[in-house]
C-alpha cells in the first residue's frame, strides 16, 4: 500500500513540475519555454527522476518476491508453473510479459528440481513447455534467447528427439521422470516460467 501511495505522489509531483515548465503556445505565436529551469528546479527534477527509477526497481523486486512466494526458488532463479495451457510461443510471450522466460534447465540438478516442482505444483499434469526449441534450424537446439543449449535430457527410450520439422519445441515430461521430447509448437501445454534473481 505504501508503495502505491509513493508512486502516486511521485507521479503527481513530476506532472506538476513538468506542467510548470510546459511550452506555451498562442495562436500565431512562436513556441518558447515559459522560462528556463533554475538550478534548484533542475536539482528537484534530477531527484524526482532518481526516485522514479528507485520506485520502478522496487516494483521489480516486489514482483519477483511475489513470484518466488507463489513458485519455487533454486539456483538464483524462481520458477512458476502456469496452469493455463498455451501454444509454445504464447507461453513464452506470457513469461516475458511477467518479467521472465520459459524455464531452461542448464544441468541435471536444475532439470530434476524443475521436474519435482512441476510434479508438486500441478500433480495432474504430465508435460510442460520449457525454453528449448530447434525452430530456426532443424537439430540445432537453442534457448529462448537464441543461445545454444548444451544440456539435454532426451527420452532415448522413445527415440527422442524425433528429428522431424513438425516437432520443434521441447517439453519436460513429469510422467517420464523429467525426460524431454520434442512436440508440435502449436500443441496446448502448461508451462514453467523462470525469473533470474539479481
Amino acid at each position: 500500500m505504501a508503495l502505491w501511495v509513493l508512486q502516486v505522489f511521485l507521479a503527481l509531483s513530476f506532472s506538476l513540475l513538468c506542467c510548470s515548465h510546459v511550452l506555451r503556445q498562442k495562436k500565431g505565436a512562436v513556441i518558447r519555454p515559459a522560462r528556463a529551469l533554475g538550478p534548484k528546479e533542475s536539482d528537484v527534477m534530477t531527484e524526482l527522476e532518481k526516485l522514479w527509477q528507485e520506485v520502478n526497481s522496487l516494483k521489480e523486486i516486489l514482483m519477483l518476491q511475489t513470484v518466488c512466494l507463489r513458485g519455487f526458488k533454486a539456483n538464483r532463479k524462481c520458477y512458476l508453473t502456469v496452469e493455463e495451457p498455451k501454444h509454445y510461443h504464447e507461453a513464452n510471450e506470457d513469461c516475458i510479459a511477467q518479467g521472465g522466460t520459459l524455464a531452461t534447465p542448464r544441468d541435471v540438478l536444475e532439470n530434476n528440481e524443475l521436474r519435482d516442482y512441476a510434479k508438486r505444483s500441478a500433480p495432474e499434469t504430465r508435460d510442460f513447455w520449457i525454453g528449448v526449441a530447434d525452430i530456426v534450424k532443424e537439430g540445432q537446439y537453442v534457448d529462448v534467447n537464441s543461445l545454444p543449449v548444451s544440456y539435454f535430457n532426451w527420452d532415448r527410450s522413445k527415440k527422442q528427439p524425433t528429428g522431424t520439422k513438425r516437432e520443434s519445441c521441447v517439453v519436460l515430461s513429469v510422467a517420464a521422470q523429467g525426460k524431454w521430447y520434442d512436440e508440435v509448437c502449436r500443441s496446448l501445454k502448461k508451462y514453467i516460467c523462470e525469473y533470474i534473481i539479481p
